[in-house]
């Protein structure tokens, strides 16, 4: 395991107890967050020819949707337009993969930037604090 400088270990602290303290909107927002990162990633992984960076964090990004699907509540109406908004998003993941196409991760992308507004609008709404948005 590296040696974390002291800058390092205040800012993994600081990351730590900002998800531990969060509500579950903010997780999910964080969760949405962390997805458009990793998909960002692979596509500047994809425009350097780095196949093996763009698949792990195509990866990471399926591991987070797959995760939000398996954390809907079925009893409400709206989790069955998740689930099939979900299902879509891993698909073409799994075929940006495949294919390493540049083209699909923008779709997603755009569908992920998409629903994470949605999000923060849901949340204003709703009188949930949204920090960073």
């Amino acid at each position: 395991m590296p040696v974390l400088s002291p800058q390092q270990k205040a800012y993994a602290q600081y990351k730590n107890n900002k998800i531990m303290t969060a509500s579950a909107p903010e997780l999910t927002l964080m969760l949405y967050d962390g997805a458009i990162k990793f998909l960002n990633v692979a596509d500047f992984a994809m425009e350097k020819g780095d196949i093996q960076k763009a698949h792990n964090n195509i990866v990471k990004t399926e591991k987070i949707i797959e995760y939000l699907r398996n954390t809907l509540d079925m009893k409400y109406p709206v989790a069955r337009d998740f689930e099939n908004m979900y299902s879509y998003i891993d698909r073409r993941l799994v075929e940006a993969n495949i294919t390493k196409d540049r083209e699909i991760v923008g779709e997603i992308n755009g569908h992920l930037h998409a629903i994470r507004d949605t999000w923060i609008e849901v949340m204003k709404a709703n009188h949930v604090y949204v920090k960073d948005a």
